[in-house]
């Protein structure tokens, strides 16, 4: 099984050279900037393109109006604003880091993956991957998103503080997993390949983990992650439906904890605080299990990922020559 993931990108040591953009008009008689290598500290007064197959590596750019990223395109963004939305069609990647997008953020089925760090966005959505061979992701650290988070493909970690302002809805991932993040409305992750972890996370809203295969682990001692400490929950949580083990250890439920059609029954330590009770079948619980020492896993799989597609871009975008935006 590949490694649980969070996009920790390793510094790339190429230089970022000057750049070239090219200007067409749309159909509408608007101005769209196509962006194909490195940009700097300037404004763009109009919408963005970054061409089928191209890179564009900006920095310290403003975008005024909205961006496209085409077919196997690559955007990579260092403390940028954009004033639109963002929109990543098939095979397209999303790198924004020290940024601010307005608007929402959507990839496209078959999209590569978006990763978000220090960053904040509107709403961000995974389209499912459809009939395409490409499986996306979304990495997000210290990100604020204002609006929802729906997913419906590929890998999915929140990290390091990432905040949700509004639900987050999780439909036929690969895997969601939150780690030391914020969820102000509810969660739902349902039908994931290889199951979710929540751990030292805050969920204000009902919470609802349904046909996951390879297990749910709310809290430390689990058998998908390491991790630290348990979480808050604002309401009630419902586990149903779950092969590979649930376990659910150190969390503070302020409502029911539902366990039912598991297998095997829920493991439910005797440290949880839950203010409703628990209803639903429960295997024999023993004393708090030691915490499982880290080896190989998803984050070390992303890492990987996530920096191979970057540093890819960034070199494309520098090849390409430099731009006057």
């Amino acid at each position: 099984m590949p490694g649980r993931t969070v996009a920790k990108l390793a510094t790339v040591s190429a230089v970022i050279a000057a750049s070239v953009l090219a200007v067409a008009p749309t159909a509408h008689a608007d101005l769209v900037t196509h962006c194909i290598g490195t940009g700097g500290a300037v404004t763009v007064p109009n919408d963005l393109l970054v061409p089928a197959g191209e890179s564009c590596a900006l920095t310290g750019t403003t975008i005024t109006g909205n961006v496209t990223v085409a077919a196997g395109g690559n955007l990579v963004v260092t403390g940028g604003r954009i004033s639109g939305e963002v929109r990543v069609a098939a095979d397209g990647y999303l790198d924004a880091t020290e940024t601010t997008v307005a608007g929402q953020v959507v990839l496209a089925a078959g999209g590569y993956g978006i990763f978000l760090k220090d960053a904040s966005t509107g709403t961000v959505t995974v389209r499912p991957k459809g009939s395409t061979t490409i499986d996306s992701f979304l990495f997000a650290e210290a990100t604020t998103v204002s609006g929802h988070v729906n997913v419906s493909a590929g890998e999915v970690r929140l990290d390091q503080g990432t905040q949700v302002q509004r639900n987050l809805s999780s439909t036929g991932t690969y895997y969601t997993d939150l780690h030391d993040s914020f969820v102000d409305g509810t969660l739902s992750v349902l039908n994931s390949a290889t199951g979710s972890v929540v751990c030292g996370s805050a969920v204000q809203g009902r919470a609802t983990f349904a046909g996951n295969l390879g297990g749910v682990q709310l809290g430390p001692n689990g058998t998908l992650d390491s991790c630290a400490s348990g979480g808050y929950w604002g309401g009630d949580v419902s586990v149903t439906s779950t092969t590979g083990g649930v376990t659910v250890d150190d969390n503070i439920i302020n409502g029911q904890l539902a366990v039912t059609s598991n297998d095997p029954a829920a493991q439910v330590a005797a440290n949880n605080r839950i203010r409703g009770g628990v209803t639903g079948d429960q295997a024999t619980t023993t004393a708090n299990r030691a915490a499982r020492v880290a080896g190989p896993d998803r984050e070390e799989a992303g890492d990987q990922r996530a920096e191979v597609r970057r540093t890819s871009a960034v070199q494309e975008a520098t090849e390409a020559g430099a731009a006057r935006l």
